[in-house]
């Protein structure tokens, strides 16, 4: 890539989604630029990427884990949400979950793990979401530099914004590793748990109520 169009790429914060993904060519790019700084970041520390035999591709394998995996989020465009006729003017409150979180902390790059539960409210006259398409989504932004406040809010924006549900609830409990392997290493049993509530699940307390007792059931066939 040229000096000219690396002027032309705008900074993101870490878990906004790049303008428009990433072609073929400029995803090769981006996995040699970041394997030549991870060789960079090996020298400083001292450790031997050329000639040992356990780290020589090391910096390569972590740049493509890097672009084409931890951080694919950012590069690839959102999950198309399939929608279908509410034919039957179903009202009532639909949860789903557990679905599997997999993220990386944005303070400490270490993994963020555990899942998130979602309850929407369809409108009688609206559409019904396919099923699947809530863990493509929670996969979609978890994919990406974290932190579990702003994880969740992304998931019920983009919910609420596509789907234009009468209420929708999202709660994320998860394991935190910048938690357990550093600092001051936490069991793994210790947990970060948070919920959002939009529109009518978020002022009608029976639907609240509802919504955090199933969920509760929900977390404990895992």
């Amino acid at each position: 890539m040229s000096e000219n169009i690396h002027r032309l790429v705008i900074p993101r914060r870490c878990n906004e989604a790049v303008d428009g993904p990433l072609d073929p060519g400029e995803e090769q790019r981006m996995i040699a630029g970041v394997a030549k700084k991870f060789e960079e970041v090996f020298d400083l520390l001292r450790i031997d990427h050329r000639n040992d035999h356990n780290t020589r591709d090391t910096p390569m394998r972590v740049a493509k884990m890097y672009v084409q995996e931890l951080l694919r989020g950012r590069f690839s465009p959102p999950p198309r949400v399939m929608e279908f006729d509410n034919v039957e003017n179903f009202d009532q409150l639909i949860i789903t979950g557990p679905l599997e979180v997999r993220s990386i902390c944005a303070h400490h790059l270490m993994p963020i793990y555990g899942h998130a539960i979602i309850g929407t409210l369809p409108a009688a006259d609206g559409k019904i979401v396919g099923l699947s398409k809530y863990d493509r989504i929670v996969d979609y932004f978890a994919a990406r530099f974290q932190i579990q406040e702003e994880l969740v809010k992304q998931i019920a924006s983009f919910l609420t914004a596509v789907t234009n549900p009468r209420g929708l609830a999202v709660r994320i409990n998860a394991v935190h590793m910048c938690k357990t392997h550093r600092g001051v290493r936490a069991s793994h049993h210790s947990r970060m748990i948070n919920t959002v509530f939009c529109g009518a699940m978020d002022h009608d307390t029976r639907l609240k109520q509802e919504f955090l007792q199933e969920s509760l059931a929900l977390e404990h066939t895992r």
